[in-house]
């Protein structure tokens, strides 16, 4: 059964704090992995936290990558959702992980947009 995208929720766990906690580390590790899947970046937005912690969205045109950071939980949890089937949302996963020096990710895959019935996708 075909999808409209793919879902990723990821749990990253054991990553190094101290880039857990720099908002320009972030964002930069986020574009990045957008762009390693082969996305098209449109829009990015972070924010960080006192006294720790990051949230930020790189806006694809393909949909979108989240992430929200605990540093002195060295945790992380990202979604990586993308559209149609040139971009691969696991090559932003894996590349996301590495750059944070996890140990540990858990992730699974949700399909977007599934019907029972064909459905005709038109673009404008």
């Amino acid at each position: 059964m075909k999808a409209l995208g793919r879902h990723i929720l990821a749990e990253i766990y054991d990553c190094d704090e101290n880039v857990l906690n720099d908002r320009d580390l972030i964002e930069e590790i986020m574009v990045k992995a957008a762009l390693e899947a082969g996305a098209e970046v449109r829009e990015v937005a972070f924010h960080k936290f006192s006294p720790q912690g990051v949230s930020g969205v790189v806006v694809i045109s393909e949909s979108h990558l989240t992430v929200h950071t605990w540093p002195e939980l060295g945790y992380a949890a990202v979604d990586v959702f993308t559209c149609g089937e040139k971009v691969n949302p696991w090559d932003a996963c894996n590349y996301i992980a590495e750059r944070f020096k996890a140990k540990h990710m858990t992730a699974s895959e949700v399909k977007r947009g599934v019907f029972e019935k064909p459905v005709k996708v038109v673009n404008f």
